[in-house]
């Protein structure tokens, strides 16, 4: 089969390109809901952003799984999915705002935390990742 970018193949490119989309358009469409909740406001917003951390596991994972990825390929696949996410979280905010909901407010919140979860994603990601190590 043919290596691609860091060594993935064209599936696997595939399916995390496709996950990065799906990701990012199911936080869009939660965020959406509870952003009128107060999530973004005072102590909650700290609240949220703790949660990703350990919330962002199980995704980190699943995206592992679906790709099939061996040792070295989690973290730039997980890499490629989240620039994927912030490329839609970038053109939503500039050209369909409301998609996180009725207010200038809505919208820094949920993008905000979209790009939290895309910074702690790629952190797992090179965490969880069992890559050969480079050690001699």
């Amino acid at each position: 089969m043919t290596q691609t970018f860091q060594n993935l193949t064209a599936k696997q490119l595939f399916v995390f390109v496709l996950y990065g989309v799906a990701g990012w358009l199911t936080a869009a469409l939660l965020l959406r809901v509870l952003g009128p909740t107060g999530i973004y406001e005072g102590g909650l917003r700290v609240l949220v952003y703790a949660l990703i951390i350990p919330g962002t596991v199980p995704v980190v994972w699943l995206a592992g799984k679906l790709a099939a990825a061996r040792p070295g390929q989690l973290y730039p696949g997980f890499a490629l999915s989240s620039g994927i996410a912030t490329l839609c979280d970038g053109v939503a905010l500039a050209w369909f705002p409301t998609l996180y909901g009725a207010s200038v407010d809505l919208h820094a919140g949920a993008g905000g935390t979209i790009l939290w979860g895309v910074g702690v994603g790629i952190v797992l990601a090179l965490v969880m990742d069992k890559g050969p190590s480079t050690a001699n």
